[in-house]
């Protein structure tokens, strides 16, 4: 008997060996009673290796949305046994589920996101989302199922967008544009290539072959997201020895050594603290920001404070603006080149090319906006959008002149709308939650609001999308192609107006005065 308690507890004491060796590789242990780091921490805690996992969530999203959408009227009707008169109409309530889902999910999921103390177990909510709404619409028989997947995918993309944002605030300090600009990248290629490979790849290998490159993708995005370690929580291996032991640079000076310790101490004794308010706040762990806090002054209601804030408004009707415009040529152009040029889906598909490589200059528009603001880079992507956006209307002939000028117009149009106006409108949200708190430390209380701010940001965006796609199909479909570039134009017109109530350079925000301002930190994005 007594054989067979020693066996037992051998066992047991097996398994919670390999359990506690598998939860120290995930980055999730306390360093209190743990002797040793979780692998490569540095690297997986890293900047590069977190903005290039939060691209990757962004990409995936944006990549199975366009997979399926070409393929729902085929599944509809193949795989559900629809009549073809029923098709458009279901083809529509299902596009409808995913950005209502979206919309209504997203400032819910950022408020979540602000009160918990990890943004990875969001992100890994949301790829339980994921999978399960691959899962439904990959095998789903009945209209029910349908449904419910898309909107499961509407909540998946909802956490991405807001937690994944908000985390990549966290890491990246000061260069939250030049971030914002390699998320415009991932967004660019999403969009450009998910309907070619979606159509390309049903028409040849059939309806399951396009899941099973969406299942490959997401197997790729849960291995990064499980193997991330966000940066102030690496901080209790990465900060506290170094001070402890004696690593950091000698400083000759026996009162910096004494705060060292008190900073240390601080370090130990709360080493997965909730996110700092904003990047320059002082709860980040951060040994400076130990020794000297403000006097705070939270504000009663943080979150109208933040809907209220005038460059926030700015910022999120600019976001909308600028996706109303682009969700609008996304609708129309598909169908206008088909009738007009006589080609074929992937051809019309392809002509995207031309908005989305300009595209790829984003993170040099961002690291400009970072030195310099985002007001005159979004004035200027807007209104210099005018003219190409109305001269689209004169493209109305099957010549290579017509096609020339089409591409041609597009190309301007990914300097402008892609490039120019969006990247520094998702910077400026941070922007404008820093200057606030620069003015009046504390004021978003003691969770920050990066999460909420970047869940309005998604319900902006869809919003947007949303109204020009429906719109600019009706107009096209009535007035015809002139007045759909002309209603473009507008709104370009109207964005352009928008961007003066954004604000001033980043290093330009006035703080208030205060006895420990000197000695705050220019950044406390977290150990590199």
């Amino acid at each position: 008997m007594t054989g067979s308690n020693g066996v037992s507890a051998g066992v047991t004491t097996a398994r919670s060996s390999r359990l506690l060796s598998f939860i120290n590789f995930l980055g999730t242990r306390q360093k209190h009673g743990q002797a040793q780091a979780p692998l490569f921490l540095e690297f997986r805690s890293s900047t590069l290796f977190i903005v290039f996992t939060v691209c990757l969530a962004i990409f995936t999203d944006i990549l199975f949305y366009g997979l399926i959408v070409p393929v729902f009227p085929f599944s509809l009707s193949e795989q559900i046994g629809l009549s073809e008169d029923k098709v458009q109409e279901w083809t529509a309530i299902l596009l409808a589920c995913y950005n209502v889902t979206l919309f209504l999910g997203s400032p819910l999921v950022g408020l979540y996101a602000d009160h918990t103390s990890s943004r990875r177990w969001p992100l890994l909510l949301g790829l339980v989302a994921l999978c399960a709404s691959t899962l439904l619409l990959c095998l789903s028989k009945t209209i029910a199922l349908l449904v419910v997947g898309r909107l499961l995918q509407g909540l998946s993309a909802a956490i991405v967008w807001s937690v994944g944002l908000a985390l990549l605030v966290d890491t990246v300090g000061k260069d939250i544009g030049y971030a914002m600009g390699y998320v415009t990248i991932a967004m660019s290629v999403g969009l450009l290539i998910s309907p070619v490979i979606g159509g390309a790849v049903y028409d040849a290998a059939g309806y399951y072959a396009v899941f099973y490159i969406a299942f490959a993708i997401i197997a790729c995005d849960i291995a990064l997201r499980l193997v991330l370690v966000e940066k102030r929580v690496a901080q209790q291996w990465l900060v506290g020895p170094q001070i402890s032991e004696g690593e950091s640079a000698p400083t000759g000076n026996r009162e910096d050594e004494e705060k060292q310790v008190q900073a240390t101490n601080h370090a130990e004794a709360d080493p997965a603290s909730p996110p700092s308010p904003t990047r320059h706040g002082t709860s980040s762990g951060s040994p400076t920001a130990a020794l000297s806090t403000p006097t705070l002054n939270p504000a009663k209601h943080p979150h109208w404070e933040l809907i209220k804030n005038r460059r926030m408004l700015a910022a999120l009707l600019g976001i909308a603006i600028e996706a109303c415009i682009v969700f609008a040529f996304d609708t129309v152009i598909p169908l206008y080149v088909k009738e007009t040029f006589q080609w074929n889906s992937t051809a019309a598909g392809l002509i995207f090319i031309c908005v989305m490589v300009p595209g790829f200059a984003s993170p040099i528009v961002g690291k400009l906006a970072d030195k310099y603001g985002a007001k005159w880079f979004s004035v200027a992507g807007f209104a210099i959008s005018i003219p190409p956006l109305v001269c689209l209307r004169f493209v109305t002939s099957n010549t290579m002149e017509h096609k020339v000028l089409l591409c041609a117009l597009l190309a301007l149009l990914g300097v402008t709308l892609v490039t120019l106006a969006n990247t520094p409108l998702m910077a400026e949200i941070t922007y404008a939650i820093d200057e606030r708190e620069a003015q009046q430390p504390g004021v978003w209380g003691e969770k920050g609001v990066y999460g909420i701010a970047y869940g309005l940001f998604t319900t902006a965006y869809a919003l947007g999308g949303t109204v020009g796609s429906i719109t600019a199909g009706y107009i096209q479909a009535g007035p015809g192609w002139g007045t759909t570039t002309w209603y473009c134009g507008v709104w370009a017109a109207v964005g352009a107006v928008v961007s003066f109530w954004l604000g001033a350079r980043p290093d330009d925000v006035p703080k208030s005065p205060g006895p420990a301002d000197e000695e705050l930190p220019a950044s406390s994005s977290g150990v590199a």
